[in-house]
């Protein structure tokens, strides 16, 4: 693992809670982290209502991901300025599969969904056509559920103990949910995929055409 960030308090106007502070920029830290089932130590987070929480507890996003868009945007992005607790290497974070579980340090964590853009994102990097950009790339990172606790740091291996068959990945379930909704069926066969999400997809298949 290349990184572990932790958020920092930002107060600014794009700022989605609803004082005006966000947790968007996480910062790397040295030494271990402690990672929980709500989520992960030290780490600020503004708008409870859409980030953290069991099936958000721990974002990850691919630094090889993070290079594309250096590239892209003509800027360096430094571990973190995705919103993301851990930056991967070697890890192909967009075709992980739900519920596919990794071995970090101490800690055991569950693949569970993509990360959706939002405005606090576009307002963080200064790029209001962002959410559009990000959608079309469709590298989304992954959250993940921590079952088990444990302290990670930058520099421990990401070992893939445990993968579904079904082979729903990451990349499939942001792509039916934004771009392609011919994959929306895929969904139901993920049964690791928060419920909300699976939900949304059996209502859309079952919507009058």
């Amino acid at each position: 693992m290349a990184a572990v960030n932790l958020g920092v308090v930002t107060e600014a106007e794009w700022a989605g809670d609803a004082s005006g502070r966000s947790g968007i920029d996480k910062r790397p830290v040295d030494g271990p982290v402690s990672l929980l089932a709500e989520g992960v130590a030290g780490d600020f987070i503004g708008e409870r209502a859409h980030h953290g929480g069991p099936d958000k507890a721990v974002y990850a996003y691919a630094e090889e991901d993070a290079a594309w868009w250096s590239a892209e945007i003509g800027r360096a992005i430094r571990s973190g300025g995705f919103g993301e607790n851990l930056t991967t290497y070697a890890v192909d974070v967009t075709g992980a599969v739900i519920g596919e579980q990794w071995e970090i340090g101490t800690a055991l964590l569950q693949v569970t969904m993509p990360r959706t853009p939002c405005t606090t994102f576009a307002g963080f990097w200064g790029m209001p056509d962002l959410i559009r950009r990000f959608t079309v790339r469709a590298t989304p990172g992954a959250y993940l559920r921590v079952l088990r606790e444990g302290e990670v740091g930058a520099g421990d291996p990401v070992e893939v103990v445990e993968r579904p068959t079904h082979g729903v990945t990451i990349g499939e379930v942001f792509r039916a949910t934004s771009l392609e909704p011919e994959l929306l069926p895929r969904l139901l066969d993920a049964e690791d995929l928060p419920e909300p999400i699976r939900e949304k997809a059996r209502r859309r298949l079952t919507r009058p055409l």
